[in-house]
């Protein structure tokens, strides 16, 4: 089958990722979606080699090749908490690590009318959580404080005239307020990552926001 996927990373976040800045949650959504994006993990493999590159020529002592390889793969993709044998399904493999399994072991929590989330164990200033939004279902209306990356893995759902389906990847930032709806069809899965608290109007989703932790 053909790659379908129409939204993909900035060069920022790939760059991020490459050299292993981002707070994990980010690290662990961007790991995920180069897992199913041909085009991403392309530009990743070279921004890793302008990296490489770069430290080649820098005078630093020299590293066995071996151990530089594994300290920066530990740094992009921290350790699950367990380690779980890997298997197709709809969560692929970086993610499967954290929920130690596929969908049948994610602990789902209803946080609205149609909506669930699972909080994903992740640190560093950012946090990771899985969302199931049943189809036709509009997420409450909000705005963001700081940058939110939605991930798709299952369905789809529309925001402001496009279209996002699995594998693509949708950036939000401070100046975005909107209302995405799950399309009909699938019920929508997505992995989403968020460096601060969301924005909400509504007052029953801005009382429940510190107990949801969104």
């Amino acid at each position: 089958m053909p790659n379908s996927i129409e939204h993909h990373l900035t060069d920022a976040l790939l760059m991020g990722y490459s050299a292993a800045t981002l707070p994990e949650a980010f690290s662990l959504t961007i790991a995920t979606h180069v897992s199913m994006c041909d085009e991403c993990r392309a530009r990743l493999g070279a921004f890793d080699s302008i990296g490489g590159a770069m430290l080649d020529a820098a005078e630093a002592p020299a590293m066995d090749p071996s151990a530089m390889a594994a300290a920066l793969t530990a740094a992009k993709l921290p350790p699950a908490a367990s380690p779980v044998p890997r298997k197709p399904g709809i969560l692929p493999t970086p993610l499967q690590s954290y929920v130690g399994g596929d969908l049948e072991a994610v602990k789902w929590r209803a946080i609205s009318h149609g909506v669930r989330q699972a909080i994903l164990p992740t640190q560093g200033g950012a946090t990771a959580r899985l969302l199931h939004i049943r189809a036709g279902t509009a997420v409450p209306d909000h705005g963001h404080n700081g940058t939110e990356l939605t991930l798709v893995l299952q369905g789809a759902f529309m925001d402001d005239g496009a279209r996002f389906a699995r594998g693509d990847i949708e950036i939000a930032t401070e100046d975005l307020d909107h209302s995405p709806i799950a399309d009909i069809g699938d019920d929508c899965i997505c992995l989403a990552a968020t460096d601060a608290p969301l924005r909400f109007r509504g007052w029953v989703a801005r009382i429940a926001q510190p107990f949801l932790r969104i």
